[in-house]
């Protein structure tokens, strides 16, 4: 029998005085930053969505608080890909289905696919042209979410055909590209990349933003304390 392990142990409450549950093994877990939390989120079926996590690797999925996963990759959408993150990840997934070199019926099909898996939205690439926006439209009944990474982007188009939600991964200039199109678009739910600093987040925050799509460090990066640790006894 393991001594003191009490799951309640050496825990902090929150802001309204409530512990939260955390095992003796599962305490370490990838928590999102808490300037999300300023943060309306975008409701999707009934749930609100404030923060993302942009990942694949399902030992991050599976040890995270984000409120869902935005399993976007830069490889050909596959259903052996996206398949077991949806059915091991523990919050809904935005799938990514493709836009960039995945385009037409191929997109079309997988996107249906997705649906099928049981991802919440589809994700599409930057360059995927309108009509196939609108051929997914006609054939999925789970939100479309289409890139934007440049100012140029005709956003009202994207929206006219099926568009429902913009994700703006613009770099520097995410901030200023979800601002205009915040302008053009009053009630638009846009989701955007926070960047690596609590100044980006809040920066693209107050932009407009809904809810912030957050890159998880690397596994490598991850270990680096845990190693540190063991290497002192």
């Amino acid at each position: 029998m393991v001594k003191n392990a009490s799951p309640i142990q050496e825990l902090v409450a929150d802001d309204e005085g409530i512990l939260p549950f955390e095992s003796r093994l599962r305490h370490n877990i990838l928590k999102m930053p808490k300037e999300i939390e300023e943060t309306s989120g975008i409701v999707v079926f009934g749930r609100r969505i404030k923060s993302l996590l942009f990942s694949t690797d399902l030992a991050v999925i599976k040890n995270c608080d984000a409120d869902a996963i935005f399993a976007v990759h830069p490889f050909t959408a596959q259903r052996s890909i996206s398949a077991p993150i949806i059915q091991s990840a523990s919050m809904p997934v935005f799938c990514g289905v493709g836009g960039g070199t995945t385009q037409g019926m191929r997109a079309v099909y997988l996107a249906n696919d997705a649906e099928s898996q049981g991802a919440i939205g589809v994700v599409l690439n930057a360059p995927i042209p309108n009509k196939d926006i609108r051929a997914i439209a006609r054939t999925v009944d789970i939100p479309i979410v289409v890139t934007v990474a440049s100012e140029r982007t005709n956003v009202g188009l994207r929206i006219k055909n099926g568009a429902a939600i913009i994700n703006v991964a613009g770099g520097k200039k995410t901030p200023d590209i979800v601002a205009k199109i915040r302008k053009q678009h009053p009630k638009v739910p846009i989701m955007a990349s926070g960047g690596k600093t609590p100044e980006s987040i809040t920066a693209t925050i107050e932009a407009g933003a809904n809810a912030i799509v957050i890159t998880p460090p690397s596994s490598a990066e991850l270990f680096r304390d845990l190693m540190a640790k063991y290497r002192e006894g």
